[in-house]
């Protein structure tokens, strides 16, 4: 039975359905981080002892820490294998492109996915280096600075780190790729889940638009914010 099962869940996988399905699943588990961590990193604004604060709470409980990272990492890696997948079995299905495209098939977010991925993958490696184990300023390792209770005093890092300028910019570029691959994924999304009708497709696609412009100035608020010296 159990045997039947696995070979069941292994074929649903290995299906274009299966894919998109753990393709949309993964995807939703990241949206949701993504809004999670733009409301925390938003809580600068509020001063040192919010952001700490928020901060020192999430490292109370290591296990959960560390069992909400490994999730991640889980969806993460799902969000890409199936990426890659689908994209190799588009290529296979249409080896010979179009001689003739048109905007209605596909849209510009659509057309960038195929960097605006890469690109993001590497800007969570830039942005764990930089704030979370520590290299900052693009000099070299540095150890995160403490607060008068010892412990990591990230409010300071993030005002260090945004003074300088190429380090807003490359925050300010990927945030820019996120929100177009946002856009994208929340479209695809709905039309996925049968949400492709004339009546409804202007308000799905606005609501996807919204979803993607809002994350993206929630973020870039900060380093801009701490660039232009409404964070001290």
């Amino acid at each position: 039975m159990t045997a039947r099962m696995s070979t069941r869940a292994l074929t649903f996988a290995n299906t274009t359905i299966g894919r998109k399905v753990i393709m949309a699943a993964s995807g939703a588990a990241l949206f949701g981080f993504v809004i999670a961590h733009m409301l925390g990193n938003l809580q600068v604004f509020l001063g040192p002892d919010a952001i700490n604060e928020y901060s020192h709470k999430l490292h109370e409980v290591p296990a959960l820490l560390w069992g909400a990272r490994a999730g991640l990492l889980v969806a993460v890696a799902a969000h890409i294998v199936t990426a890659v997948q689908l994209t190799a079995h588009n290529k296979r299905a249409r080896p010979v492109g179009y001689r003739v495209t048109t905007s209605a098939a596909t849209s510009y977010a659509a057309r960038t996915m195929i960097w605006s991925g890469p690109i993001l993958l590497l800007y969570i490696v830039y942005h764990l280096a930089h704030l979370t184990f520590g290299y900052t300023k693009g000099i070299g390792y540095q150890h995160l600075p403490l607060d008068g209770n010892g412990l990591p005093d990230v409010y300071h890092n993030v005002v260090e780190s945004f003074r300088v300028p190429w380090v807003t910019a490359v925050y300010v570029v990927a945030q820019l790729a996120l929100a177009l691959h946002l856009y994208h994924g929340a479209w695809s999304m709905f039309q996925s889940l049968g949400l492709n009708h004339k009546r409804y497709n202007e308000p799905l696609r606005s609501s996807a638009v919204a979803l993607a412009m809002a994350v993206c100035v929630g973020f870039v608020a900060v380093p801009l914010g701490v660039l232009f010296g409404l964070v001290k």
